[in-house]
């Protein structure tokens, strides 16, 4: 009887460490997501992989400080449309009474000063990677939404404020099929979809003929393989003439900590060649307080005088700041 006495004290000592050390865990882990924040800024250049902040502008240009209608505790992964003269600019933002991500939504004239609208695509999942793009005067979105277990298209019914899913160009099981941050180019005639699949880290790339599918891998595919620092897309594919550019996210040494650039030199529907641009990442962490801590997306547009502008969006970490 003593020994299983002694033998319950000893495995509800153990217990309660066991317990102890998660909620230590938990409770750091919350304290560091707190305290890490990320923001939009505005970057330019002479091409889309050379990339400077934007003269004149003081970033970031949207922050969580801006969201009005819902508790937000970042605003991330920009995504820009001009429309009828007016600069539309989506994103997630992380809604703290829910703990998901939603798609925001601000308006802008002069791309520097932008005015917040409101959530424009909520759902019962996480959504986030708001790829917005026209395609035969229509408006379509293409967000992450990999907890849905699929990749999803929406349209503007009623742009910009209302969208409805109109296709699922790939679905099953998220750790089996490439559902992360997808992100969609038409060339030469050919829809070409790549996207991420996190726990082999690989670059999927699918074809279709049309938008609406069907689907189907790319012989090539994955068209890059066990890497944290390549694979994982990090905004538009780029067309710059007869060029297309690609951007990678790295998640070394953490997730976000900067974003790489590729130049696709032979996209097919049998073939495909990639070439990194430098040496050097597209952007990264620097000494300004809103991008302390790291960046992981770009979206680059060619303006009309020829010069290129980026959204990009950097993290903070606000005990770097001194917050």
């Amino acid at each position: 009887m003593l020994f299983l006495i002694i033998l319950l004290v000893i495995l509800a000592v153990a217990l309660a460490i066991l317990v102890n050390h998660r909620l230590k865990r938990i409770k750091a882990k919350r304290l560091k997501s707190d305290s890490q924040v990320w923001s939009i800024g505005l970057y330019e250049g002479s091409d889309p992989v050379t990339l400077r902040p934007a003269a004149g502008v003081s970033n970031p240009i949207l922050t969580a400080s801006d969201v009005t209608d819902v508790p937000a505790r970042f605003v991330a992964d920009p995504f820009m449309i001009t429309c009828d003269g007016e600069h539309h600019l989506f994103f997630e933002l992380l809604n703290t009474k829910r703990e998901s991500g939603e798609i925001g939504h601000a308006v802008s004239d002069d791309l520097k000063t932008w005015r917040y609208t409101g959530v424009v695509l909520r759902e019962r999942f996480h959504l986030s990677y708001p790829y917005v793009f026209e395609h035969e005067g229509e408006l379509y979105m293409l967000p992450e939404c990999a907890k849905s277990n699929s990749i999803r298209l929406y349209k503007a019914a009623a742009f910009p404020e209302d969208w409805r899913p109109v296709a699922s160009p790939l679905r099953g099981k998220k750790t089996k099929v490439p559902l992360l941050d997808p992100s969609i180019v038409l060339h030469e005639g050919h829809w070409y979809l790549f996207s991420y699949m996190r726990k082999v880290n690989n670059l999927h790339l699918h074809i279709a003929e049309s938008l609406f599918g069907p689907w189907r891998e790319h012989p090539k595919s994955p068209v890059f393989r066990n890497s944290d620092h390549y694979t994982r897309p990090g905004g538009r594919i780029v067309k710059d003439g007869e060029l297309l550019y690609r951007f990678a996210q790295d998640g070394q040494p953490q997730y976000g900590s900067k974003t790489w650039g590729f130049r696709i030199t032979e996209l097919t529907p049998t073939t495909y060649r990639e070439e990194p641009v430098s040496d050097k990442p597209i952007i990264e962490s620097g000494p300004e307080p809103w991008r302390n801590t790291g960046m992981h997306t770009v979206d680059a547009h060619k303006i009309s005088d020829g010069h290129w502008i980026a959204f990009v969006d950097g993290l903070e970490d606000k005990r770097k700041s001194g917050c």
